[in-house]
């Protein structure tokens, strides 16, 4: 049995029900995440393309030439392009994901839209170190790049894992160009994470129709029910699947029972202060040399050198 498999079911085997957020991205997952950005009720895309739109000069400025871009969970995303158009000079751009086949179409898209840009799409589990492919110019450096409010879906240890490969792989003289959302109305928060139109819990629930697809579970995903509340107490939005009925299902020739009632743990959505993401980093030897908000200062985008 894989690794993988076993922290699957040690997951599933707590007495709080947990799967990896990191199992909501085959494809088809990967595309719902791409129309939950598209969402009137989620307010990070809006936010965050406004303070790529307005400050992504200052951005490049900061990157400078002949550098290396690290896209840490790249998707089709808008704010990456706004990035690429404005680096001059880039020695490579490589896009990491888990999801291969998304990848592969988001990196010929790229190479595309960029003819002459030496693309170099790595599939990997961005949580844990992996190598780096040599592009054909030497980078000046690094700069690991994760847009959006991914470091929020991981717990405090854990992003401080994450934190800790970003500062591997950025390497020496390196950096960190980061997407961090901002602790605000609850209201808002809240509407983000249950979108009128259900985007949001497909999303969710196609989780549980990959592991049925690729891991040989038997989930029935009729059985199951979104959930997302904001606990303001600790910041973060608590993201579950809730079980309609009291049911049995298998996940690696495992059986495991589930009340009625009883729910799953799929993600956190943590939010953060600008004081308390800034003292995460320099724990890890990150430290925060420029902070850009939006006008509503709803999220931030921030950029961190290494000591």
């Amino acid at each position: 049995m894989t690794s993988e498999m076993n922290a699957l079911l040690e997951g599933l085997s707590r007495p709080q029900k947990t799967i990896s957020p990191k199992y909501f991205y085959d494809e088809k997952g990967s595309q719902l995440f791409d129309r939950i950005t598209e969402l009137p009720e989620y307010y990070l895309t809006d936010a965050e393309l406004e303070i790529m739109q307005h400050n992504v000069d200052a951005m490049a400025a900061m990157i400078g030439k002949t550098a290396s871009l690290i896209e840490f969970g790249s998707g089709s995303s808008l704010k990456t392009r706004i990035l690429l158009e404005h680096l001059e000079d880039l020695a490579a751009y490589v896009p990491v994901d888990i999801s291969q086949d998304h990848l592969w179409s988001s990196a010929n898209k790229i190479r595309v839209e960029f003819p002459g840009l030496d693309v170099l799409p790595v599939v990997a589990d961005f949580t844990q170190p992996f190598a780096l492919p040599k592009p054909d110019i030497m980078p000046i450096k690094n700069v690991v790049y994760f847009p959006g409010s991914t470091i929020g879906n991981f717990e405090h240890e854990d992003a401080m894992s994450l934190l800790r490969v970003m500062y591997q792989e950025a390497g020496e003289n390196g950096a960190l160009l980061i997407g961090v959302d901002l602790k605000k109305d609850a209201d808002i928060i809240s509407r983000a994470y249950n979108d009128s139109a259900g985007v949001t819990a497909a999303f969710n629930l196609n989780m549980l129709r990959h592991l049925n697809t690729d891991y040989g579970a038997n989930f029935n995903m009729d059985e199951f029910m979104h959930r997302a509340v904001y606990d303001e107490d600790k910041g973060r939005v608590v993201i579950e699947l809730v079980s309609q009925s009291d049911q049995l299902f298998e996940v690696g020739n495992r059986e495991f029972a589930i009340a009625d009632g009883e729910a799953i743990l799929t993600e956190y959505s943590h939010k953060y202060t600008l004081d308390g993401f800034a003292a995460m980093a320099h724990e890890i030897g990150f430290e925060v040399e420029r902070v850009w908000t939006d006008a509503a200062q709803l999220f931030s985008v921030q950029y961190c050198t290494r000591d």
